[in-house]
């Protein structure tokens, strides 16, 4: 190795790295927490303290004493790796970096026994500037090639290596040191140097499977401690030698090969490891078959890939029956194999040759025989039993059952028995004996694997399975189930709701109708007919009972028939209750206690409803009008959808107990309301609002104002009762007095009707009134004989009560004004029960005046139109001929 020169400039300390690049060389394998090389760091205050990092942390890692470790274990690339070590004060933050290059150390073919005798001189490199300019520190470009040295040294040691030295030592005098793994880092002492001379030797035996590589670094100080020269680094390989022989994973190895293999069939792989570098001779491992047991039928069927370990078949003849293993004795050797140079082990192989499918299973008999009651499941009804050659326990020997006919709808289906192999018929789905009475079922029989190549027997065998079903007495079961209907609240008792009956399934018995009774009624709203399922209400249906949840109320009714044994079903009705608006809200609570000031302590009440939406809220509160006290003395707020605030309305109300009636309506369609009496007890309070006579109001009763108020209320309202009989009498006698006004082009009826009279003088009032009268003031002998009397007059006995039409009618009113003389006229006991003319009004008997029935009327209502009287039906026939028939 050339020696390369360089001189160190005299600087004043200066914290920081000492080089802005530091080059290394390592071996080209690294493992994971391999030390590689040591950073050096000049700080001119000895209690700084440092913190290292490294640009690349999932790589490597920086210790505070500057050691470079590898994180992982990779393989170094041929060009140089580089990486950025930093270093920061932990106390003024202050950052120093540097940049690391690790190139991989070249090829080594090991060192000659020359060069072992020969020491060689390491000198610190420098380099200088020319034109006489000052010394610089430069960027080191020189790497100092690696020192090999073989494991198991006998020594003796110390065994001198190298000598380190400076070309400055001719004027200075220097101390020599090294740093690192070996040196001054665990493991400490393996390399010494002699800090006078710079002689580097080594201690003690290496092992390179414990190291393989020493990363030292060479320091050059004076006297005083102060560094000449900059560190160099001192790369040690350990050189392999075959120290350790081939290790087996397993000293016994197990693989299995089918009997009748092909020759290459591959069977298993054995393999070997060995301690030292797989990359060397020493490492490469060669395998052999040494023997096998038993020889037959061939002393080498098996043969191995000398590298791998793959063994493989080389003849034919694997015969299970014949042999069913094979022992095999495996030798690995390294040194590529040389029997000479090489070390050796051995293991075992034990190989067992397996079953193959060369028998198919065959059935015992040709039809298999069972019976199963009908609706039963998971029953085993039949057995199958089959025979096989091959090995037991073995997918060669299991049997498969599958149906191939018989079973369309699925109820049967054929489990294995793991250990008869025996094929059991299933019942999976409930068979009716009124549907099948019988199954004939075809049953094939296979192995788990197919059958081997160049076998002549069939794949499978068949076989035929009858299986009879036993009637039995099955349960009724009524449909629906469960039955739902819909039904308002409120449906009294003895309404026939429903029917719900049962079916008897059992069509080959003979059997009886069904009966029905109730089994569960919470309730007991219903009753059902024993014989036809009828089912009534026995009470009034009421959503809001407690036997009914969520709208729904069930009960549960049983049929029976009389079979053997007896059987029953059950079936559920289910009545969803609509809500009708059947409760009116109450107010909750029903008492509270107030102050009798006027202050903010209002009552907090609650209208409850047990129907609900739309029937229940928001609710209306309010307070009634009467007695004219609950408004005067009271007030109510409604504050939400439920709640309102009852408060005082005056500025004082004597103490004593007031029911204040509070008047709650709801939101149903139609509306429901009720006035709930709230008991409030008006007390005098301490200054927190707390009563202070409580025993002396619960005591005192209704207080005098109250009572008065009481009375007022009486007495407006019996003044108002009286005020509305003498109206309604009075408006009685205005209706008997006045006639029945009615449009002239409307008017149809033969009446004399009194319009006004105006007075026309004396002239105008020479007539006789007397033959206007009523009947009942004609003296009797003024009576017509019934002889002579006239068709349509009206006869003299006790008369119906007949409507009288109001003094101002509507137009629309006619209809119904003759509509209620109809019904009058029907229930006439002195009506004839033929179609005749009806008197509507009475003029009075033994009148002068002659008959109106030849008054043309045409003069007062020509242009009305009658035809609408043919419409009317028969009892108005009559005027329908005379005013609708026309010019005639």
């Amino acid at each position: 190795q050339a020696p390369i020169k360089a001189t160190c400039e005299d600087m004043s300390c200066k914290t920081g790295f000492p080089e802005d690049v530091h080059s290394a060389v390592v071996s080209r394998s690294v493992h994971g927490g391999q030390p590689l090389l040591n950073v050096r760091f000049r700080s001119c205050q000895g209690n700084k303290k440092i913190h290292f990092g490294s640009s690349e942390p999932e790589a490597f890692r920086v210790d505070e004493d500057g050691v470079v470790y590898a994180e992982r274990s990779f393989q170094l690339p041929a060009e140089p790796t580089e990486f950025v070590v930093s270093a920061q004060d932990k106390e003024t933050q202050e950052e120093w970096q540097m940049r690391v290059k690790l190139t991989p150390e070249p090829a080594f073919t090991g060192p000659s026994e020359k060069d072992q005798k020969k020491i060689e001189d390491i000198i610190f490199p420098w380099q200088q500037y020319k034109h006489s300019s000052p010394l610089k520190r430069q960027k080191r470009d020189w790497v100092i090639p690696p020192i090999n040295l073989p494991e198991n040294s006998r020594g003796p040691f110390p065994q001198e290596l190298v000598r380190i030295r400076s070309d400055r030592d001719k004027s200075l005098s220097l101390r020599y040191s090294v740093t690192g793994p070996g040196a001054d880092q665990p493991p400490t002492g393996i390399f010494i140097i002699n800090p006078i001379s710079g002689q580097l030797s080594v201690t003690k035996p290496l092992d390179r499977e414990q190291i393989a590589s020493f990363h030292l670094r060479a320091h050059a100080v004076d006297v005083n401690g102060n560094q000449v020269e900059n560190p160099i680094d001192i790369v040690i390989n350990v050189i392999d030698m075959n120290d350790n022989r081939p290790e087996f994973l397993h000293q016994v190895w197990n693989g299995t090969v089918p009997e009748g293999s092909k020759p290459g069939t591959y069977v298993m792989t054995v393999t070997a490891i060995d301690a030292d570098d797989p990359n060397a001779q020493n490492g490469m491992l060669r395998y052999r078959i040494l023997s096998q047991a038993p020889s037959s039928p061939s002393p080498n069927m098996f043969t191995i890939n000398n590298e791998t370990g793959d063994i493989i078949t080389v003849a034919a003849g694997l015969d299970r029956e014949k042999v069913q293993q094979y022992t095999l004795i495996i030798q690995a050797t390294d040194m590529e194999g040389n029997p000479t140079y090489g070390l050796s082990n051995t293991a075992t192989a034990v190989i067992t040759v397996t079953d193959v499918n060369d028998n198919p299973p065959e059935f015992t008999a040709m039809t298999f025989y069972g019976e199963v009651p009908e609706n039963r499941v998971d029953v085993i009804v039949a057995n199958l039993t089959v025979t096989d050659k091959d090995q037991p326990h073995t997918p060669a020997w299991n049997a498969l059952y599958r149906l191939t006919g018989g079973d369309p709808t699925g109820r049967f289906t054929i489990l294995t028995d793991p250990n008869s192999n025996d094929g059991l018929v299933t019942v999976v789905k409930p068979i009716d004996f009124e549907t099948n009475r019988m199954f004939v079922l075809t049953v094939a029989a296979e192995n788990q694997v197919p059958l081997a190549k160049g076998i002549q027997h069939p794949p499978q065998s068949t076989a035929t399975v009858s299986i009879t079903v036993i009637d039995v007495n099955e349960s009724p079961y009524f449909v629906p189930n469960p039955k739902l209907i819909r039904q308002e609240e409120g449906l009294l008792a003895g309404n026939i709701l429903t029917t719900f009956t049962a079916q008897d399934p059992d069509r080959y018995m003979q059997q009886t109708s069904l009966r029905y009774s109730k089994l569960s009624d919470p309730a007991n709203w219903l009753k059902i007919d024993p014989v036809n399922g009828q089912i009534t209400t026995t009470a009034v249906l009421d959503r809001e009972s407690i036997y009914v949840q969520n709208n729904m109320y069930n009960a549960t009714f049983l049929a029976s028939d009389n079979g053997i044994p007896p059987m029953s079903g059950t079936g559920t009705l289910q009545i969803y209750l609509l809500d009708i608006n059947d409760n009116a809200p109450q107010v909750n609570p029903k008492e509270a206690t107030t102050c009798e000031t006027l202050q903010p302590n209002a009552i907090n009440i609650t209208a409850v409803d047990p129907d609900i939406d739309p029937n229940a809220g928001p609710f209306a509160f309010e307070l009634p009008d009467t007695p004219a006290s609950i408004k005067r003395n009271w007030t109510i707020v409604r504050i939400s959808g439920d709640h309102a605030q009852l408060s005082l309305r005056i500025r004082f109300l004597e103490a004593g107990i007031y029911d204040v009636p509070i008047v709650i309506t709801d939101s149903g369609n139609p509306h429901a309301s009720s006035t709930s009496v709230l008991k409030v007890k008006v007390c005098q309070c301490d200054i927190n609002g707390d009563c202070t006579d409580v025993d002396r109001i619960v005591g005192a009763g209704l207080g005098t104002g109250a009572i008065i108020a009481i009375l007022l209320c009486i007495i407006i309202l019996l003044i108002l009762v009286l005020m509305f009989v003498v109206w309604m009498k009075r408006r009685d006698k205005e209706r008997q007095a006045k006639q029945l006004l009615i449009d002239p082009e409307d008017d149809v009826r033969d009446n004399i009707l009194k319009y006004d009279e105006e007075g026309g003088g004396e002239e105008d009032q020479d007539y006789d009134l007397s033959q206007l009268q009523q009947p009942d003031t004609v003296e009797p002998d003024a009576i017509k004989p019934v002889g002579i009397r006239r068709l349509d007059e009206r006869p003299i006995h006790a008369e119906p009560q007949y409507p009288v039409r109001s003094a101002a009618p509507h137009p629309g009113d006619i209809g119904d004004f003759i509509n209620e003389g109809l019904k009058a006229a029907d229930n006439d006991p002195t009506a004839p029960p033929y179609d005749s003319l009806l008197v509507f009004d009475y003029e009075g008997s033994g009148s002068t005046a002659g008959s109106l029935s030849s008054l043309n009327s045409s003069s007062s209502g020509g242009e009305q139109d009658y035809d609408y009287l043919n419409d009317w039906g028969p009892r108005f026939k009559k005027l329908a001929d005379m005013y609708g028939g026309g010019d005639d």
